[in-house]
């Protein structure tokens, strides 16, 4: 029994010694330094050869370079990609990414909910105040556009150089200013090196489903087609297949639009008008990382690649030498300011 009150005396001492212990601070998290992403696809989620892939990729680069955690999400249709956005901020994401100008309303909601979490919208539609003005976005939220209008100048010059025809075609999907901004480009192009030439401009429809509707596409470009056209442009996401489609049939050409689309249509894609989708969402992640993020509208261009043409190994037999360094000239010419390209129809 004394043992037994001797050892409930020596626990009892050492409780008392304890509640006098400063706790040690926690060992911080070094593997990635805490850099979660989340990313949100688009309509028609990885697989689509445009900005989804595009987006995946950034998100690879930046785990594999900046040691980020990236968490993928591909939602079905309406409110899932609300959901989906909301359960990255309700997880401490350090930055949510909504890839497509869909998730516009949605990123500008949550946003202003979640303060402390940053938020970044691939292709961000800016809204209109009553007074006309550009609303700006919350301080959290990266507006991250694309200077759709410059890539489209340069595949519009190519396209009037080599189509052999005074009329050439643009088919978009849904009927919208972001998409007027490729036509505009691309008309401009083509009247640049070619000011008698006419350009057919379609559009598959008012709704998003104009995206995704190839039946459409084909209607629209066989008839272009037919009616003399030997090049169109397509910015109308999926619908554009159906472009291609007519393509082979009629073996005419096509330029294909965000991402390369030469696999889709090998012989009959002329170019493709690419967006860095993949060097945006990168350079996104590693502003996060620095700690040199910052809300507000963000351009990205010809000047920091964030647009392009395609011209590899693939279509070099489509564009003569000739052609190409006109292009590459009047590429040069746009960065450094000498020619304007307009955004607007």
């Amino acid at each position: 029994m004394r043992s037994l009150l001797l050892l409930v005396g020596v626990l009892l001492l050492a409780h008392i010694a304890l509640l006098f212990v400063q706790p040690a601070p926690p060992v911080p998290v070094s593997s990635t330094g805490g850099l979660d992403i989340g990313i949100v696809f688009d309509v028609g989620g990885r697989g689509d050869k445009s900005f989804n892939d595009g987006a995946y990729r950034g998100g690879e680069r930046a785990e594999k370079e900046l040691g980020a955690r990236v968490h993928f999400i591909e939602p079905g249709e309406g409110s899932d990609r609300e959901a989906g956005l909301r359960l990255l901020a309700a997880e401490h994401m350090k930055l949510v990414i909504g890839v497509g100008f869909i998730f516009t309303d949605d990123l500008t909601a949550l946003a202003k909910e979640y303060p402390s979490t940053d938020f970044a919208g691939v292709d961000y539609a800016l809204a209109l105040d009553s007074a006309g003005n550009v609303s700006p976005p919350p301080p959290n939220l990266a507006a991250l556009k694309f200077r759709e209008e410059q890539g489209s100048f340069l595949v519009g010059a190519l396209a009037a150089l080599v189509g052999k025809s005074k009329k050439l075609g643009f088919i978009g999907g849904m009927d919208i200013p972001l998409i007027h901004k490729f036509e505009a480009g691309y008309r401009a192009g083509v009247k640049y090196v070619c000011p008698d030439c006419t350009v057919i401009a379609q559009y598959a429809g008012v709704t998003p489903e104009a995206f995704r509707n190839p039946g459409r596409g084909k209607e629209l470009a066989l008839s272009q087609y037919q009616s003399g056209v030997n090049v169109i442009f397509h910015a109308s996401g999926s619908t554009g297949l159906g472009v291609f489609e007519a393509a082979r049939q009629t073996g005419k050409l096509a330029i294909g639009v965000d991402a390369d689309q030469y696999a889709e249509a090998p012989g009959h894609i002329l170019t493709s008008m690419v967006k860095g989708v993949d060097a945006v969402v990168f350079d996104q992640i590693t502003r996060v990382r620095d700690g040199t993020f910052h809300g507000g509208v963000q351009e990205y261009g010809l000047a920091g690649n964030g647009v392009g043409y395609v011209y590899d190994a693939h279509n070099r037999a489509l564009i003569p030498d000739s052609v190409h360094a006109r292009v590459e000239q009047i590429r040069r010419d746009i960065v450094a300011g000498r020619i304007t390209v307009p955004a607007t129809r």
